[in-house]
């Protein structure tokens, strides 16, 4: 199934003594970049969410955040930094002394300050804390899967409509180009004979540049590449496999193919139409870079 690059998934896990969440969100990007973010005790996590992620996500920049409290666990101590306490006790005694101000009002200001109290834990137990942070992980990225997919869905079907538009296109073209090599007949036979008036027309000379001319507006080869390039981006949207990066080269080969026929346009007709067919396959190139 085609899937967006773009996705967000939440989820929770708890238990008597820990809570968990686990938040990852993504944006298109050409390979997989991977980055997380995990509390100061917990870093090993890192690693671990990125060989559980990189299994399951082929492309775009995945950002996974990972909250943890575990203050209901035992062995969490409060320690009071005291040497830290006493010297802002001393310093603020003699700003108050300074500004005649009573000390109470600024000693109760000691509490606030940073690195006065820091909690310690115990060293956390990595096999426990995965147990709880894996099943968050699966269905936050359950959740992910399922916006990616719907997402890849509204995608393909934007495609598919546009592949429609474009063969309308190209089946014009290929039914004008007859009648573009006609007219061009028609046209060198007319100007042949106002220089001419009543003399004998060389029909030999005239099918010879008319042949010539054919030849060189000839789009043939071009629409059957084209219309080829288009039955596979059809099949690789029926794929269940990551095909972001190949259908963005073929794209690329159908506007080539699509500069060709533009380059040999001899009708106005014919030239609207190339405007068409570049106009809907530049829409399709911009969805198929958000897709894995």
């Amino acid at each position: 199934m085609i899937k967006s690059m773009t996705g967000y998934g939440r989820a929770e896990h708890s238990t008597d003594e820990m809570d968990v969440a686990v938040e990852l969100k993504s944006v298109n990007h050409r390979y997989l970049e991977f980055s997380a973010r995990v509390p100061r005790n917990y870093a090993f996590l890192e690693e671990r969410l990125k060989r559980y992620f990189q299994q399951r996500v082929s492309r775009g920049k995945l950002d996974v955040f990972v909250s943890i409290d575990a203050s209901r666990q035992p062995g969490v101590a409060v320690e009071l930094n005291e040497p830290l306490a006493e010297a802002y006790a001393a310093a603020l005694r003699r700003l108050a002394v300074c500004a005649g101000l009573p000390e109470e009002s600024l000693l109760s200001r000691i509490a606030q300050y940073p690195d006065l109290m820091n909690v310690r834990k115990e060293t956390p137990d990595e096999e426990a804390v995965w147990s709880l942070v894996e099943p968050a992980a699966e269905e936050a990225l359950a959740a992910f899967m399922r916006m990616r997919e719907a997402e890849g869905q509204r995608m393909k079907q934007d495609v598919l409509e546009r592949l429609d538009a474009i063969l309308r296109q190209v089946a014009f073209v290929e039914s004008r180009s007859p009648e573009t090599v006609k007219n061009y007949r028609e046209r060198i036979e007319q100007k042949v004979r106002e220089l001419l008036g009543d003399a004998q027309v060389d029909e030999q000379r005239l099918l010879t540049e008319t042949a010539l001319f054919a030849d060189k507006v000839a789009v043939a080869e071009e629409t059957v590449r084209l219309r080829s390039h288009m039955d596979q981006v059809r099949a690789l949207l029926e794929s269940g496999e990551p095909v972001g990066r190949k259908l963005d080269f073929i794209v690329q080969e159908m506007n080539r193919e699509a500069n060709t026929i533009g380059s040999k346009a001899q009708d106005m007709e014919v030239t609207r139409a190339v405007v068409e067919i570049k106009s809907e396959i530049e829409k399709i190139r911009e969805q198929i870079q958000n897709i894995e």
